[in-house]
């Protein structure tokens, strides 16, 4: 079994810092200048500053970290629980358009905080789902030694089909919230502490035989084995931060992230991409609104390029296909769509190889539909392919067969935030 034990949170004291919602912030990975900006307006003490620091006149941003993350402590801004807790957090989200939107819903996932301890991979006790790019590993590393603290939490999966888990929480949320924070879409994350010793020691007996799977959040876990290996010995270091729900919660959404081709310019890849997909799609042509591919059995992905700007709609023709281009993998594999594209169009006739797809050399990524499209109009890609989101149950069947998907295959949605809870490492 994976380890997990309460933690001696930091976390935002709003007498001093202000509103909570003001200060806490989505990953690092997902936010861009102008939202870190937008972050920054809401308060000079948003978790932001010290999670992808920019600091000004040459100053190192990991110094700049350091120095901010221990000044906020000092000040108040950021206090230390005494005693160790486990932290319970249930996020009401919204799929679909505001307003009148007929296809509207209202999901509420439910999980906890803990620290779980560093280990290798392994199967029975923590696994990954996809594999990683380099690049962000590095950076992470840095920011760790510098604030010495895990600022963003891992979210992992763990099967719970008997709900027993949540029979040992849910008590705990039928009493007030320690604090409810409400996004700028209208999202409630709230919040309830627990430091009950039966509690906590019947929550892990009841993930005693469970094994974790990394739902997002690779790249810092990674970073968390190679700074307990760097420290040493036993501490507060050996363990990682860690949002923990079931598989069977019934607010798992995972969306798509669209693929976007960047290096289309000869003849021979334009070429060749056109004959593949005739090779081995059924190709459709769909209105601009039907690009998105419906829920099947087969892989399938919109398809629009920037030369003719004609939405298409691709589905593989004949699985064998697949089964010839990815002899070693399993079933469950080859049926991913991200696989399918990787394995006949990127690998194939776009030319990426596995560096190129790890340093995203001709290729990019598109977190929904709309900006992907943006891309293709605006001449920044080549070509957009739009693919769905993978059903948790695929991806539970992708890792027990022993395998991890293509990078950015899921899209966990919504994001944990940063800076709700901060584990401190020393």
């Amino acid at each position: 079994m994976a380890e997990i034990q309460p933690l001696h949170a930091i976390h935002y004291d709003a007498r001093t810092a202000g509103a909570v919602e003001n200060l806490v912030a989505p990953p690092y990975d997902v936010i861009d200048d102008t939202m870190r900006s937008e972050l920054v307006g809401k308060s000079p003490f948003n978790i932001v500053e010290v999670d992808l620091p920019n600091p000004t006149e040459g100053e190192d941003p990991y110094a700049h970290a350091e120095h901010l993350f221990e000044a906020w402590l000092q000040q108040g801004v950021l206090t230390k629980d005494r005693e160790s807790s486990i932290w319970i957090m249930r996020q009401q989200f919204y799929l679909g358009e505001r307003g009148s939107d007929p296809l509207r819903q209202t999901l509420n996932r439910t999980g906890f905080f803990a620290r779980v301890r560093v280990e290798d991979y392994g199967h029975g006790r923590i696994r990954p789902h996809e594999r990683t790019h380099p690049g962000p590993k590095e950076d992470r590393l840095r920011l760790t030694r510098a604030t010495r603290a895990n600022l963003s939490p891992i979210f992992s999966l763990f099967d719970d089909p008997q709900d027993s888990v949540w029979s040992v929480l849910e008590p705990v949320t039928q009493g007030e919230a320690y604090e409810t924070v409400v996004d700028a879409d209208g999202a409630a994350d709230r919040i309830w502490r627990t430091s009950d010793p039966d509690i906590i020691s019947d929550l892990q007996a009841a993930l005693a035989d469970r094994e974790l799977l990394i739902a997002d959040g690779h790249h810092r876990y990674e970073t968390a084995r190679v700074y307990a290996e760097e420290i040493g010995g036993e501490g507060d270091h050996n363990y990682v931060l860690m949002f923990l729900c079931a598989m069977e919660d019934p607010g798992i959404v995972i969306l798509p992230t669209h693929r976007l081709l960047t290096d289309l310019k000869t003849p021979e890849k334009q070429e060749g991409i056109a004959n593949a997909l005739r090779e081995h799609f059924d190709i459709e042509r769909v209105a601009l609104e039907n690009i998105e591919p419906p829920a099947g059995e087969l892989p399938a992905f919109g398809y629009i390029d920037a030369h003719f700007k004609q939405p298409f709609r691709l589905t593989l023709k004949d699985p064998k296909s697949l089964e010839q281009a990815m002899p070693d993998k399993p079933d469950a594999y080859r049926r991913l769509d991200t696989a399918a594209l990787e394995a006949l169009i990127l690998r194939g006739p776009a030319g990426l190889s596995e560096d190129d797809i790890s340093h995203l050399n001709g290729l990019a990524y598109a977190r929904d539909t709309e900006d992907a499209l943006d891309a293709v109009n605006s001449g920044r890609a080549d070509a957009a392919f739009i693919l769905r989101g993978t059903p948790i149950d695929q991806v539970r069947k992708v890792v027990a067969a022993g395998e991890t998907m293509p990078p950015k295959s899921t899209f966990f949605y919504p994001k944990v935030p940063t800076g709700l809870i901060i584990n401190p490492l020393e």
